[in-house]
């Protein structure tokens, strides 16, 4: 009877281990799903990044040079005042200085007319001088004559410049302090300030490290966070060869083209300067890299089994990583599901 139950009981504990083998095979033969692309190649580039301030590569402010009734001029393009904002001419009169008093002293009209008569007096010495009709002093008498009252006249076209606020180059105007129409402003009160910044600059500090990586007529990536959708090139235009003993740093300039206007004066910018680039490579997402104790590691999809291959990487930025060695062109790489996956791991490929 004992031999009977013993006989009994080792049935039922082989049923059970055979249960659970069972369970086991079925839980091991599951098939991890898992998104997978054909690794093909293209071209990467290599960064360094920075950040600054771009400026405009023009700027001046205009001040009165002398006291008058303040005038604001109309703009052509607008037929109404001078505003925020506008675009101007190189050349264009932005306000007007009134002051009769002032016109009156320096007699412009009579200048002219001095200007005139000495000049006429001058050739008529040169003609009497080549028949003998007079010395030679005179006739040097006569062109001295004649020099003063150009530089007269020049001098008289120069102060009354002085009444009149011109722009220098073409541009925009950035700021226009406001002057009550007809009243009198001193000397030395700004006018107007105009920017012209189709192209801009950035002054930028680099890492000690990175100055055998840097050269001038590297191309750069700008970016800012209002312009997310739009990036703008730019060049390393100058670079210093001394090395700051504070900071370990170097300075650079680049020069970034605008010319839609896009980016502001003293928008806060990233740069990203290519220092190097492949046109041929083959390239991964670098969020699909795992790390272990062997390297880094990504898989691969052979036979609805994933396959793990230990890489290595070339040149990376922030996203994309090269692939030198680890992988084939067309293996079909998992980008989705491998956080779980190991070795020989079966998968199922959804898309």
């Amino acid at each position: 009877m004992k031999s009977t139950a013993n006989i009994l009981l080792f049935a039922i504990l082989l049923a059970m281990v055979s249960c659970n083998n069972r369970q086991q095979a079925e839980t091991t033969d599951i098939a991890s799903p898992v998104s997978v692309e054909d690794i093909k190649k293209q071209s990467i580039e290599k960064y360094l990044n920075t950040t600054g301030t771009a400026k405009a590569t023009q700027e001046v402010t205009l001040s009165t040079e002398m006291s008058g009734l303040y005038q604001l001029q109309n703009n052509p393009a607008t037929g109404r005042p001078f505003k925020l904002g506008d675009r101007v001419k190189a050349g264009q009169v932005i306000a007007k200085l009134d002051d009769q008093e002032y016109v009156n002293g320096i007699a412009i009209d009579a200048q002219k007319l001095n200007l005139e008569i000495a000049e006429q007096e001058y050739e008529k010495q040169k003609s009497l001088y080549e028949k003998g009709g007079v010395t030679l002093r005179e006739l040097r008498n006569s062109e001295v004559s004649a020099k003063n009252a150009k530089y007269n006249y020049d001098n008289g076209q120069v102060r009354l410049a002085k009444m009149s606020i011109v722009t220098l180059f073409a541009g925009i105007i950035t700021d226009l302090p406001y002057y009550t129409q007809g009243t009198r402003v001193t000397s030395g009160q700004p006018v107007v300030t105009v920017m012209s910044y189709d192209k801009m600059y950035m002054e930028i500090n680099l890492p000690e490290k990175n100055i055998s990586e840097i050269q001038a007529g590297q191309n750069v990536i700008i970016t800012n966070y209002t312009l997310a959708d739009d990036t703008l090139k730019g060049t390393v235009s100058e670079l210093s060869p001394a090395i700051s003993t504070e900071t370990r740093t170097f300075e650079g300039k680049l020069i970034i083209d605008n010319p839609q206007l896009k980016l502001r004066p003293g928008m806060f910018v990233k740069a990203d300067i290519i220092v190097a680039r492949k046109d041929s490579a083959l390239v991964i997402p670098k969020s699909i890299i795992l790390s272990s104790n062997r390297g880094k590691v990504v898989f691969v999809v052979e036979q609805n089994t994933a396959r793990e291959r230990r890489i290595t990487i070339g040149l990376e930025n922030q996203d994309y990583a090269e692939v030198i060695s680890g992988l084939k062109v067309n293996e079909r790489m998992v980008v989705k599901g491998y956080e779980t996956l190991r070795n020989d791991s079966k998968v199922k490929v959804i898309k």
